[in-house]
């Protein structure tokens, strides 16, 4: 499935919370979906549950979009025109309903309920992918995995495969990819993951044996389900990290529980995902958006899709900054400590306050200078160092210094307005957002 965002996100202003989780035991963090329609009026919307600012990967996989039930004769189903692919994988699990499938390898293959079609991306693929006529309901999953550098460039491919219905204790599961259970799939993989479909009977409970090594995130389709004793409502993901050899499972209520469960090794390499590609640069974003949108050999060609391939989007006027994994808490160990105290440097010629942690850069504020106005338009903090306090040394580090250069501030970035609000300190150095500043912020990023 393509990402078809007018605007895709790239940059966010503001930061992860500044607050702590408890310490101690497994625990588990909830994250909640946001609708994304995708192409026109009467399109269907997706539930997105990664990326977003808490949780960027699980393992290897980088994107996670649950749809429906959906109905076809209302929203018109699924219709997405050819588009591309790069250093990715991409995963259709259905539900319900069915997608035809044609990519630019000469594929043309259908994605039916309980059936694993896995498409590599590499170096670069593209695709289409339309509901069938006969498809009353549409309902599933769509999942992303980042290739790892060694393999990121590598051919693309198409795979199926259908998983056999394992047995467990109140429920079953199929497994996609990896192993689980005492299943494994024979779909090889890139990186060391565990993708799987699990249902779980009313008041039922099961205990899996998991890989200890493992980060996984369990998304809720239907039902209520308690994972590792933290309560998940349908369409939310959760979250446990590394450390544990088993996973409890519990379906509280009197009707059956369906969720999917992702696992996998941490993801250590640092991303940039725009739009549909995986990459390690935002010129190699730019790179494969230029030869898409100039229909080079490097995408090829799909055949049978009946329509226009969808063009890509605007890039920002900014730089896509990397993403990579928060750095995870195994079971039961306190949250990290910094080995050293943070330090903030301004960096005028890239117009912004920059926060180090042992040297290497864990997040920015974003300034322009207009006259004796200084004017805040974005704060980030790098998702690996959520959670310390950061964002609010910096921004504090920041602002004292804008006062101390005699500068007026003005918080167009919402954080640092939510900053303010809390620190009257710096009242009487702050002026107003009005429509003008907005104006001006805008024409000089290029907005």
């Amino acid at each position: 499935m393509s990402n078809t965002e007018v605007d895709p996100t790239e940059l966010r202003c503001g930061t992860a919370s500044d607050e702590e989780p408890a310490r101690g035991g497994p625990q588990v963090e909830v994250l909640s979906a946001r609708d994304v329609p995708l192409g026109g009026p009467r399109a269907m919307t997706v539930r997105r549950t990664l990326p977003q600012r808490a949780r960027t990967l699980i393992g290897a996989w980088c994107f996670a979009d649950h749809y429906g039930p959906d109905d076809v004769a209302r929203t018109g189903g699924m219709d997405v025109a050819p588009h591309p692919h790069t250093g990715l994988q991409t995963v259709s699990w259905l539900f319900s309903g069915e997608i035809e499938h044609r990519d630019s390898l000469g594929t043309h293959a259908f994605v039916a309920p309980g059936e694993l079609n896995l498409m590599t991306g590499g170096h670069g693929i593209s695709h289409s992918e339309v509901s069938t006529t006969g498809t009353t309901v549409l309902h599933g999953v769509q999942l992303w995995l980042a290739l790892p550098d060694g393999h990121r460039a590598t051919a693309g491919r198409f795979e199926h495969h259908v998983p056999s219905a394992i047995p467990l204790d109140g429920g079953e599961a199929r497994v996609f990819l990896g192993s689980l259970a005492g299943d494994t799939s024979p779909v090889p993989t890139f990186s060391p993951l565990l993708g799987a479909e699990l249902t779980l009977e009313p008041r039922a409970e099961t205990t899996l044996a998991i890989d200890p090594g493992f980060e996984h995130g369990l998304l809720v389709d239907q039902g209520d389900v308690v994972m590792a004793g933290t309560p998940l409502r349908p369409s939310e993901l959760g979250y446990l990290a590394p450390g544990g050899a088993t996973l409890t499972l519990k379906n509280p209520t009197d009707r059956a529980a369906r969720m999917i469960l992702l696992g996998g090794a941490p993801f250590e390499e640092q991303i940039v995902m725009w739009w549909n590609f995986v990459a390690r640069s935002h010129d190699e974003i730019v790179q494969a958006r230029e030869a898409w949108q100039n229909a080079s050999d490097r995408f090829g060609r799909v055949d049978g899709y009946d329509g226009d391939r969808l063009l890509a989007p605007a890039l920002p006027n900014a730089t896509i900054t990397p993403r990579r994994n928060p750095r995870s808490r195994p079971h039961g160990r306190s949250p990290m400590t910094q080995s050293s105290s943070p330090v903030v440097e301004r960096v005028d010629d890239k117009c912004r306050y920059e926060i180090l942690v042992d040297g290497e850069l864990a997040g920015f504020a974003a300034f322009r200078d207009r006259g004796a106005q200084r004017v805040f338009h974005h704060t980030e903090i790098d998702d690996a160092y959520a959670g310390q306090g950061l964002a609010s040394h910096l921004v504090q580090q920041a602002l004292t210094d804008t006062r101390n250069a005699g500068k007026r501030i003005v918080p167009v970035c919402t954080y640092v307005a939510k900053f303010l609000q809390k620190h009257d300190d710096f009242a009487d150095g702050t002026d107003p957002v009005t429509d003008d500043v907005r104006t001006w912020i805008g024409s000089v990023l290029g907005n």
